[in-house]
Order: C-alpha cells, then structure tokens, then sequence
C-alpha cells in the first residue's frame, strides 16, 4: 500500500487505511509506538500496548539481578 506524506499542523503525518488500523486492531485517538530503522529506510508502527517480547522481558530481568546493588543505590539519590 502507498500512503502519502502530508501536513499536519508544523509536523508531517501519514495515513493508515481502514484495513490498516482493523488489522492492527487499532481506533481513532489510540497510541502508537514508531521505530525507525534508517539504515535500512524503514518505519514500523506498532499498537503503544504491543506486548513486550520474552527475550526483551529475559533481558531485563537479568540485567536488573546484575546491576541490584548500583540501581538500588541510584533509587536512593
């Protein structure tokens, strides 16, 4: 599908067709979250509500068991 660039306000916005937004399972006036990947000239557009990842939710876990002591102490400051 080819959607045009256009205006909105100072900024510039596209359009997602009513398909788009019904396959997305997204409404007028919900949130979305963009990722840009510009090396490779993409944009990605995901319901703001995706759930995360397993590995995203590993990672985290593991990182915040690591770093306990230093996060824990940045809390207090």
């Amino acid at each position: 599908m080819v959607q045009k660039v256009i205006k909105v306000g100072s900024s510039a916005g596209i359009t997602l067709s009513k398909q788009a937004t019904r396959d997305l399972g997204l409404r007028v006036g919900d949130s979305v979250r963009t990722t840009i990947d510009a090396k490779r000239g993409r944009l990605y557009v995901e319901p703001a509500n995706a759930a995360v990842s397993e590995e995203t939710l590993d990672w985290t876990k593991k990182f915040i068991d690591r770093y306990r002591p230093a996060l824990e102490a940045l809390a207090k400051k």
